[in-house]
């Protein structure tokens, strides 16, 4: 089995746990810090990580060039404007569904690999990604009367459109985090995943620092009150990221995302066993074509 599958297996699955208390979260405080502390409490694990490659097993630090910069600050705002949007579609519908929406990142990731860094991916590739996508897809009508007409509509319906585009900015991150991490040319793989980690991460809680600060300061007194669910939220979100950097320097952005819709399995069991939440027949059927385009996508790469 290749590295970068078990890795992003494990991304996904911190990955979960993160949105999981991330929507805890939103219960106490607004969107906006429920958005910042995956990226403000990340900080200190992040650069953790990075010294315990650098003085622990004696990695030698990248040396960044203005490629890395612009690439990771292009990621670093797409993420967070992303993961705002995802936090927010928690209002909307229940905790698996709410997800599901910013699904089509893998097709989204491969438009833009195509478009950004001149990377093209085989028709198994796209079959994987097309029986994924449509399993979302199943899952965001299935509280809905089923038919293609409904299928078509459900794209246009607010909370649908802001899935989309957090799935469109999730795209766009991704594949700038592959070239950001490939730009830096050396040393090793996961040195240069965790390097670009703490340069994204670092740049994400400065803006969003400023964002708080100049439009509201009284979500920052929620954040202090929250400090150790936010914690959490920081070591999970921190290592769940470095997983996905290191697996999209091994491997195509759409393709480690397109693996990575395993998360939806994680967040059905949370939705069921955390949140208490029913799941129907289409749901359900939804995961099983997501698990299905991910054997097709393991079979095929």
């Amino acid at each position: 089995m290749e590295l970068w599958i078990p890795i992003t297996i494990g991304a996904a699955f911190l990955q979960n746990l993160r949105s999981a208390a991330q929507k805890h979260l939103k219960g106490v405080m607004g969107t906006t810090g429920a958005t910042f502390v995956r990226f403000g409490f990340g900080v200190p694990f992040a650069l953790g990580f990075v010294c315990l490659l650098h003085f622990g097993f004696g990695h030698p630090l990248p040396a960044p060039n203005l490629a890395f910069f612009a690439w990771a600050v292009l990621g670093g705002v797409g993420q967070i404007v992303a993961t705002f949007l995802l936090v927010h579609l928690f209002s909307f519908r229940n905790f698996a569904v709410g997800t599901a929406y910013s699904r089509t990142e893998p097709a989204q990731a491969a438009l833009f690999g195509l478009l950004f860094l001149g990377e093209r991916v085989t028709a198994g590739v796209l079959l994987a990604i097309a029986i994924s996508v449509f399993g979302v897809m199943l899952i965001s009508v299935a509280h809905t009367a089923l038919s293609l007409r409904t299928l078509v509509t459900s794209m246009f319906a607010r909370n649908a459109l802001i899935g989309l585009a957090s799935g469109t900015a999730f795209g766009v991150s991704a594949v700038a985090y592959r070239a950001a991490s490939l730009s830096l040319g050396g040393p090793n793989f996961i040195m240069q995943a965790a390097y670009t980690l703490v340069v994204v991460i670092v740049f994400q809680t400065v803006v969003m620092l400023v964002w708080m600060l100049s439009r509201d300061r009284s979500e920052l007194g929620r954040i202090a009150k929250a400090w150790k669910p936010a914690l959490f939220v920081g070591l999970v979100g921190a290592s769940a990221s470095f997983g996905w950097f290191t697996a999209m320097t091994l491997q195509q952005a759409a393709v480690v995302k397109a693996l990575a819709q395993v998360e939806m399995i994680f967040t059905f069991a949370s939705s069921v066993f955390f949140f208490k939440e029913r799941i129907n027949r289409l749901e359900i059927a939804g995961c099983v074509l997501i698990v299905c385009g991910i054997l097709t996508l393991i079979a095929v790469g």
